[in-house]
């Protein structure tokens, strides 16, 4: 078998041979006049009409015998079998294809349109042109990228020789299509708000943070979409807002979790809490049958369906029931007890940290869907105290296969309350607690002047890979990869 190294120079002297013979092997322009789905579309009446067309694609596949050639080609709309002829081409094209052209070159051949006698549209060529050069052998489709890092680094060409990748990605434009159409027949405004923030509000999770040459200052990589840049507007007097855009948090990663991601944040002014869980509700539907034709799912060891009922799950009495530990009542010792003996690692010996770990535990066990309700105002800095219990919020998350899939909240509007959650936060981060909260006291005087009582809602790119029940890194296109050495 050639190495990597022979078969480019072969492919080297091919392409100085094409120039020798006066065909550029990359032109800058090409002659197609109809792609091959295009082509497959309306077969009949180019086989009828006799009319010769371009078609341009990559050659993924070559047979030939003697003075007969096939060919498949490829051009992202989809696959068209080409057959070349020496009586045909003459021989001065049809030798120069032989000598110069291999699996895996852009091409485009001018022909009329047939079927063979077992019924293969067929392109019978008339005439050809190289488009593209490929100096490097495709991998094949059952041997080739193996190592999922390999895979991952060489995406192009993972999606190439795996069209179901592809379909991936197609999905996932749906998804997201779908979203925005939703949010947009509901009268919510698509906006964009700052990537770069001088505080990272709107979640708890470890920045990235780079410095602005200009400012001359450090600033950060946002961590959530516009929280609290959204909340501004509607104090500004749009009524319902969204955006969707990448966040950037610097923590670990997992099946569930990435670094880089797409996040979709909204918020409705004088909409609660109650609406808001139908909207949601209604939002997960649409996208389960818009893009995937079904509600009933089976993922992570789950099965759920989004059409089915959503119960309401009370934050601490769920823990307390998996684990015997009431979050709100018992000491921080008990708390930190109770995580050595289930096994959970934890950071920081906070009681916030403490709760949200126990919790994170419990939820493994929850297929959903289903809201989680009542969360403790420790872990909620950004919701409305609950009407009937100060020590707990009015919010809820989307609990989906053992995992958070949506966070909920009655937006906490009171100034002196934010106020005061947000100098919690500080005295966390003072400790030591790389992912307690920002506080951003510019919000806190913007609620000085007024926001109106509003719902909020939020979910990431995650939800999509739950429906796809892939690992994240494999629904994204070119996931973060360490350079090679």
């Amino acid at each position: 078998m050639s190495s990597i190294d022979e078969i480019r120079d072969t492919r080297i002297k091919k392409l100085k041979l094409l120039q020798e013979k006066g065909m550029n092997p990359y032109p800058a322009d090409s002659k197609r006049e109809i792609s091959i789905k295009d082509a497959i579309d309306i077969f009949d009446d180019l086989e009828k009409g006799k009319e010769k067309k371009w078609l341009a694609g990559r050659i993924m596949s070559l047979r030939g015998q003697g003075a007969i050639i096939f060919v498949t080609l490829y051009d992202g709309t989809g696959s068209f079998q080409g057959l070349l002829k020496k009586d045909i081409l003459g021989s001065d094209l049809f030798d120069l294809w032989n000598a110069t052209v291999d699996i895996g070159d852009f091409v485009e051949m001018q022909g009329t349109f047939f079927k063979t006698n077992r019924g293969e549209k067929t392109l019978e060529a008339k005439d050809w042109r190289l488009l593209s050069k490929s100096l490097r052998p495709l991998p094949e489709k059952w041997h080739g990228l193996q190592d999922a890092e390999e895979r991952f680094r060489k995406r192009y060409l993972d999606i190439l020789v795996n069209p179901e990748i592809k379909d991936i990605f197609e999905n996932k434009e749906k998804f997201w299509k779908t979203v925005r159409n939703f949010l947009i027949e509901k009268r919510f405004l698509e906006v964009e708000t700052p990537t770069l923030e001088v505080t990272t509000g709107g979640a708890e999770a470890r920045p990235f943070k780079t410095h602005h040459n200009d400012f001359d200052i450090d600033v950060f990589m946002r961590i959530s979409v516009g929280e609290l840049w959204q909340k501004r507007l509607l104090a500004a007097g749009f009524e319902r807002v969204f955006e969707i855009g990448r966040v950037y948090r610097n923590e670990g990663s997992s099946p569930e979790h990435v670094q880089e991601f797409t996040n979709m944040e909204f918020y409705a002014a004088y909409m609660n809490l109650d609406e808001g869980k139908k909207l949601v509700r209604d939002l997960y539907i649409k996208i389960a049958q818009e893009v995937f034709g079904k509600t009933e799912f089976e993922t992570r060891g789950h099965k759920f369906d989004l059409a089915g009922e959503w119960p309401e799950i009370d934050y601490v009495e769920e823990v307390k029931k998996q684990t015997g530990v009431d979050v709100l009542e018992d000491s921080e010792e008990k708390m930190e007890k109770a995580l050595k003996k289930l096994g959970v690692e934890f950071q920081g010996k906070n009681r916030e940290r403490m709760t949200d770990s126990l919790w994170k535990h419990c939820r493994k066990n929850i297929s959903g869907p289903a809201y989680l309700v009542n969360h403790p105002k420790l872990v909620a800095p950004l919701s409305k105290e609950h009407s009937k219990d100060n020590r707990k919020t009015e919010m809820f998350q989307v609990i989906i296969a053992g995992s958070e899939i949506g966070r909920a909240h009655a937006e906490l509007n009171d100034p002196l309350d934010q106020q005061k959650r947000f100098d919690e936060q500080k005295k966390l981060i003072e400790a030591g607690d790389e992912e307690a909260m920002m506080p951003d006291f510019e919000f806190v005087e913007m609620l000085e002047y007024g926001m109106p009582p509003s719902f909020g809602f939020g979910f990431g790119e995650r939800f999509f890979a739950f429906l796809m029940d892939k690992p994240i890194r494999e629904t994204q296109l070119f996931p973060l990869m360490r350079p090679q050495k």
